[in-house]
């Protein structure tokens, strides 16, 4: 059966690029492998344009790549198109699709003349882990509009399993700041841990539609593991990037106040490991949240760029890769999450679809922690957020209604600087005096 068609967000800013721009820039969609750039990038192109030409250039003939050596007379270069893709195309009402087009960087650099020429629109799409390495020797085209794709947040999740009234109840309840209910709140987390299970890549999503089976959705979310693990050491071929990526579970499982490189590689305190994790970066795998060393609302001038924590992109993948050495029968996760009883020590899977969340809503991830008047230990903030030229900072538990010791020290230390305090928990929403307590699921409203 062909994979699903899923409604993504995405594609309101196509349809805003391809009205604003009107042929002077190309669409460059970003994301990780594997993600639905491809899908998106085509169903965009076949109801929005009369015609259009879609280049794989991972599997494109050589008569094509050869095409983009001499531009010099853009009149043959579209006839050759045409004629190799049977396509007929038609001027300001036709797209050109450079699939995985960091496999070509000599057609990313075309993209200058061919948006220049102005009878057609471009879309690229592609990973940025090789783009990166590709472009050494070329020409970046200034005219690129680029956009992030995510994987899919949990509306587009619910969406997906064909619900369409969850979130906008939900949006109400938090605009209104009104509690749900217990019951109601009690069924909503457990659709909510579905999504943390299966989590946003649209395989998986449309494996689970398919089979109603974790099992076979988890074998899924490994192969994709291993397709990131190939690309990694592409990049690195130390094996140090898959390393990183690897312990990603366990370093935030320490608790500890950022990911210590040194207890994953030895002697990986160095430029070259850098390097690596600007590449993790930027392929969209993994999101880093920055230490913050002065919590105001210019958190990106206060950032410390060596001291970090690292969360996987998607808390599906997470959830998989936190149990990657065993089976899926004696993943713990997918039984514990179900029956809502994580123990403390899988706190860090909260932790994580949070970091998401906020990120795929285009927030910057930062925290912020510091010492106890008493003993060696630190408060946390778990997040912040710049809003209004003030901060909010924001704790997680993976259980109900607790203490929380470091918002209230927080507080007692900025208490001028604040917005609003939230704790995301898995009760219902409630108001404490100034402290905002809500339900994991409305961190996408932050």
């Amino acid at each position: 059966m062909d994979n699903r068609i899923f409604r993504r967000k995405l594609y309101d800013r196509m349809l805003k690029w391809k009205q604003e721009q009107n042929g002077k820039t190309a669409l460059l969609i970003k994301g990780a492998r594997r993600v639905g750039k491809s899908t998106i990038a085509e169903e965009f192109a076949r109801k929005e344009y009369a015609s259009y030409i879609l280049i794989d250039f991972s599997i494109a003939p050589k008569e094509v790549n050869e095409l983009f050596r001499d531009l010099s007379d853009l009149n043959y270069f579209f006839l050759c198109l045409q004629v190799i893709y049977k396509t007929s195309l038609q001027e300001r009402n036709s797209v050109i699709i450079f699939d995985e087009v960091q496999t070509q960087p000599l057609a990313r650099q075309a993209i200058k003349h061919l948006v220049k020429d102005h009878r057609y629109d471009y879309i690229e799409t592609g990973s940025l882990l090789s783009i990166k390495k590709n472009i050494r020797d070329i020409v970046i085209p200034s005219e690129e509009t680029r956009v992030n794709l995510y994987p899919m947040d949990y509306e587009e999740f619910r969406w997906a399993l064909g619900d369409t009234v969850t979130i906008p109840f939900i949006k109400t309840a938090y605009d209104n700041k009104k509690p749900l209910g217990d019951d109601l709140n009690r069924r909503l987390m457990r659709d909510f841990r579905l999504y943390m299970l299966v989590g946003g890549m649209p395989q998986a999503v449309d494996e689970y539609l398919e089979t109603n089976n974790l099992s076979s959705v988890d074998q899924i979310k490994r192969n994709i593991l291993e397709l990131y693990e190939e690309d990694f050491r592409k990049i690195d071929p130390t094996g140090k990037a898959s390393l990183l990526f690897d312990a990603i579970p366990a370093e935030l499982n320490k608790n500890s106040s950022s990911y210590q490189v040194s207890s994953v590689i030895e002697n990986g305190r160095n430029d070259r490991v850098g390097e690596i994790i600007a590449d993790m970066q930027d392929s969209m795998t993994i999101s880093l949240a920055y230490h913050a060393d002065d919590p105001s609302a210019g958190l990106s001038l206060h950032k410390d760029l060596k001291r970090y924590k690292m969360f996987l992109s998607d808390t599906g993948l997470f959830t998989t890769l936190a149990f990657k050495d065993r089976d899926f029968t004696e993943n713990i996760i997918y039984q514990k999450l179900l029956n809502d009883n994580l123990n403390t020590d899988l706190g860090y899977l909260y932790e994580n679809v949070i970091a998401q969340m906020l990120r795929a809503s285009g927030n910057e991830l930062f925290y912020y922690t510091f010492p106890k008047e008493r003993g060696n230990h630190n408060y946390e903030i778990d997040f912040l957020l710049a809003r209004k030229n003030k901060i909010c900072p924001i704790e997680v538990k993976s259980s109900g209604y607790k203490a929380h010791a470091s918002l209230d020290a927080f507080n007692a230390k900025y208490s001028d600087r604040i917005l609003n305090r939230y704790l995301l928990y898995t009760k219902d929403l409630r108001k404490e005096r100034d402290l905002i307590c809500l339900p994991v699921y409305m961190a996408q409203f932050l």
